[in-house]
């Protein structure tokens, strides 16, 4: 038997994001490379606006060494997709982001993905620790199982 999917009460803090008349394929549903860029848009609008992220000037950040996604159901252009946003778990250096996309006021969600981002050194691209102000927000998102 499947995991039911994910609903909204899994996730720890949401993101509206409009679809666009681009991301339709040819059968008249979202492309699925379009759940990547709405994964990728969650999370890095979330960093910078918590202040953990400047991707011009911040002294490290967080490169993806993996990613996976489940689809459930069909979205399509005019949806506005809320991406729901929690952290599974945080190591020294690494963190998985868990996003969940809902279309339109469906409490389930018809995607759901993750990236495990290790954080770099913006000069020597090798890993740094999660520390300090970084560190409390990802906690902020954890969600008990």
């Amino acid at each position: 038997m499947a995991a039911p999917r994910p609903r909204r009460a899994d996730f720890a803090t949401f993101r509206p994001m409009q679809t666009r008349w681009m991301d339709n394929d040819a059968y008249g549903h979202m492309n699925n490379v379009v759940h990547y860029s709405l994964f990728d848009t969650a999370v890095n609008g979330w960093l910078i606006e918590q202040g953990l992220l400047d991707p011009l000037t911040s002294d490290s950040y967080g490169l993806v060494v993996e990613t996976g996604c489940k689809y459930y159901a069909e979205m399509q252009f005019p949806d506005v997709v809320h991406a729901g946003l929690r952290v599974a778990r945080i190591g020294g250096s690494s963190v998985r982001f868990e996003i969940g996309l809902f279309r339109n006021d469906e409490d389930e969600a018809a995607a759901e993905g993750f990236f495990v981002h290790v954080y770099v050194g913006r000069d020597t691209h090798r890993p740094v620790p999660i520390e300090g102000a970084r560190r409390a927000a990802f906690e902020g998102l954890l969600m008990a199982e």
